[in-house]
């Protein structure tokens, strides 16, 4: 320890206090369908059904190194993939600065001070708007990145971009 410093008490970074719609499940879980686990599962199929037509002596170790490798894999990632991000993901506005905790495998929390947001976004992809559901993202005058809510109703997305743009407005107006 260097002289005449001390380290402050270690505080945990709670979690952010609003979780996400749980209709965010379902559309996680039509993601992972549609872009992970549906096209693994068809592989294993197309190459189980050709190695049955041209090399049905392969069957015996392709059938159980296909079920390890593919089949195995893809419904281990639509089934828990949802249900792990559905538990990491929050979000919360302070009244001077947004907190969003996401992901599943790499999580990451990001906070900005509401005084840098530059621009606030709403987005609304086709599965987005099947399940009511939208993407805010809060840019900031950092290189870190943007802050991104996902998976919040269309509503509270709504309310949450009024909110942001209007506190930043505010805390621009009272740094000037």
């Amino acid at each position: 320890m260097v002289a005449g410093y001390s380290h402050p008490p270690q505080v945990g970074l709670r979690p952010p206090c609003h979780r996400v719609d749980p209709r965010a499940r379902r559309w996680w879980a039509a993601q992972a369908w549609l872009t992970v686990s549906g096209p693994l599962l068809l592989t294993a199929v197309a190459l189980l059904v050709l190695s049955a037509l041209f090399f049905p002596g392969a069957l015996p170790w392709l059938g159980p190194l296909t079920a390890l490798v593919l089949v195995l894999p893809a419904l281990v990632y639509a089934l828990a993939m949802p249900r792990v991000r559905y538990r990491v993901h929050a979000w919360e506005v302070g009244w001077s600065a947004v907190y969003a905790a996401s992901g599943w495998f790499w999580q990451k929390r990001r906070i900005a001070p509401l005084s840098r947001v530059q621009t606030v976004d709403t987005r609304r992809g086709p599965l987005q708007r099947r399940y009511g559901l939208a993407t805010v993202t809060v840019t900031t005058a950092s290189t870190a990145g943007d802050v991104t809510i996902a998976g919040v109703s269309d509503e509270v997305a709504r309310q949450l971009a009024e909110h942001i743009g209007t506190a930043a407005r505010t805390l621009a107006g009272d740094a000037a």
